[in-house]
């Protein structure tokens, strides 16, 4: 960690800060949307709005397919476990209806700028069904030419005929989950895949075109070691990814069941042996040619991510930070989330109510938000701190400064957050806490829930 800060005060710092928070991919965070009001007619309102305010009508795109052949106890994502492959055919059916009857309330068609498969597991389907949606997609909306497309492989599951077939509709771009190589933590988190496996996929992803092949990696995970994880860095540097997201693990068993109960408290790795693992890894990356992006993200300086957060131009939602700057993001599929700019609406998560949903002829939202003035400003902020670390309060703003800075006082005390005028911007030994700053901005944690709501911040 930073020379700047002795042991003794990064020990201190992070016992200090190490509380239950959000992780902001939306504000207001999902636990305090407000239904009241929110109802689909007014949700759609707020749809048509972002679209008249978009000059090419330009949206992202994201599809959620939830099944997995195996449970990744780790995993916090809305999936369904299964070996029946049947199940795929019906599901497509299903999220093409959606997006077709979605469409029918929308005042105009919508051009995909950006379009991303999530999961679950999307390389659970095979290239048949895969082709059978993109072409249900492209009947749907129209793309923009050069329309960001990309998705997520299982290593052990992404077959050179899945590459070349989505290579073919105009795919470019492919995340790859690794987490971690050390073969304990592999059968911990029940993700035992080889780095040959994972060697062979990357290098077919090259050898077909993709031009940006991402790595996804976690750290805090239990019996996850420093040593070990050092050894999974020097495997990835290896390979040189265009991209690597590093991911602090979320430990949330009373919201994610049984799987993240298969191991106990004390197999995860403590607050400052994680954050060292985290430290370390950064540290390697760096110096392995890599740009830090935002929160947990790194890329290659020829990367279009990097380039993006250079010229400051990064967008950040649901999908993750992307260089498109659309507001408008539909998700379609069961627990996908949608995002007007100006409201939040999500799916039904569990895969069999989600489908009953959709036979009954009813489109399957099952709640959402209406964001205020406040609310959207808040928004800002925090996408401006978790993009570029930085933020300026301006004169007609709806904050209160000086509560603001009550409340940003300790990350100042600690020198963690800095403010010069009315600009408020972390500075490098703050980075590890961007959560808590973004925490001082959020209006709704002044009420209190559960605090088993949340995962760490550290």
């Amino acid at each position: 960690m930073s020379t700047d800060l002795t042991y003794m005060k990064q020990n201190d710092l992070i016992s200090k800060y190490d509380v239950p928070g959000p992780r902001y991919t939306s504000y207001p965070t999902v636990p305090y949307w407000s239904i009241t009001g929110w109802e689909q007619d007014e949700w759609f309102k707020t749809v048509n709005k972002g679209l008249e305010l978009s000059p090419g009508k330009e949206i992202s795109l994201y599809i959620h397919l939830p099944y997995c052949d195996s449970l990744c106890t780790f995993c916090g994502c809305h999936k369904y476990i299964t070996t029946n492959h049947q199940v795929e055919s019906p599901y497509i059916d299903a999220l093409l209806w959606e997006l077709k009857t979605t469409l029918q309330h929308l005042k105009y068609k919508p051009v995909v700028a950006a379009l991303h498969l999530g999961g679950g597991t999307p390389t659970f389907f095979s290239t048949e069904n895969l082709s059978k949606l993109i072409n249900g997609l492209k009947e749907l909306v129209d793309f923009t030419d050069d329309a960001e497309m990309g998705f997520e492989g299982h290593p052990n599951s992404t077959s050179e005929e899945h590459l070349q077939t989505l290579y073919n509709f105009g795919f470019k771009r492919v995340s790859f989950g690794i987490q971690d190589y050390d073969p304990i933590v592999q059968t911990t988190i029940h993700r035992v895949q080889s780095f040959e496996t994972v060697q062979n996929v990357h290098n077919l992803s090259r050898k077909i075109g993709y031009t940006s092949v991402s790595h996804d990696l976690v750290y805090g995970l239990p019996m996850q070691t420093w040593d070990g994880f050092n050894k999974t860095i020097e495997k990835t540097l290896s390979l040189q990814p265009d991209r690597i997201s590093l991911y602090s693990y979320a430990h949330v068993p009373w919201i994610k069941g049984t799987g993240q109960r298969g191991y106990s408290e004390e197999d995860l790795p403590s607050g400052l042996t994680k954050r060292t693992i985290y430290e370390n890894a950064k540290e390697a990356l760096i110096n392995g040619g890599y740009i830090e992006i935002g929160m947990d993200h790194f890329a290659l300086p020829h990367d279009e991510l990097a380039i993006a957060f250079h010229e400051k131009r990064l967008f950040r939602n649901f999908m993750g930070y992307t260089i498109q700057p659309t507001k408008i993001l539909l998700g379609i599929g069961a627990s996908s989330i949608s995002d007007s700019w100006f409201g939040f609406m999500q799916n039904k998560s569990n895969v069999k109510e989600y489908l009953e949903t959709i036979v009954q002829g009813e489109l399957p939202i099952t709640r959402g938000h209406l964001l205020s003035e406040i609310d959207l400003e808040v928004r800002q902020h925090i996408l401006n701190i978790m993009c570029y670390f930085e933020t300026e309060i301006k004169s007609d703003s709806h904050l209160s400064f000086s509560d603001l800075i009550r409340d940003l006082y300790p990350l100042i005390v600690d020198g963690l957050v800095e403010v010069k005028d009315t600009k408020i911007s972390i500075t490098p030994e703050g980075l590890p806490f961007i959560r808590n700053c973004c925490m001082a901005f959020d209006q709704y944690l002044k009420n209190p829930i559960s605090a088993k709501t949340f995962s760490r911040t550290i």
